[in-house]
């Protein structure tokens, strides 16, 4: 009886993480954003990782406070500031997502 619900639960796990839902679903990033990731439609987690990597390979992490951004002339158009930290870039990068 065990093996049966030990089977019944790693079906229900797997129905659940459906690629295309939730951080997986497929975005579209508006024109300011879309300068630093791609015009392409592509998975929120992408979105994210792609901010990420345009910040560490601009060096815009605050040296001192490696939890701030300072934002370059492209970052601002999104952030809408000079800078922001880790965690208030997600509000302000959503902001410019849309369904896809």
């Amino acid at each position: 009886m065990a093996t049966k619900k030990k089977a019944g639960a790693e079906e229900a796990a797997a129905t659940q993480t459906k690629a295309g839902t939730g951080i997986h679903a497929a975005v579209q990033p508006s024109k300011e954003l879309g300068v630093i990731v791609g015009n392409d439609a592509l998975p929120r987690s992408e979105v994210i990782s792609k901010v990420w990597d345009y910040i560490k390979s601009k060096n815009l992490q605050n040296p001192e406070n490696k939890r701030e951004i300072l934002a370059d002339a492209d970052l601002q158009k999104v952030f809408g500031r000079d800078k922001c930290t880790m965690f208030e870039m997600n509000k302000y990068i959503s902001q410019h997502l849309t369904k896809a």
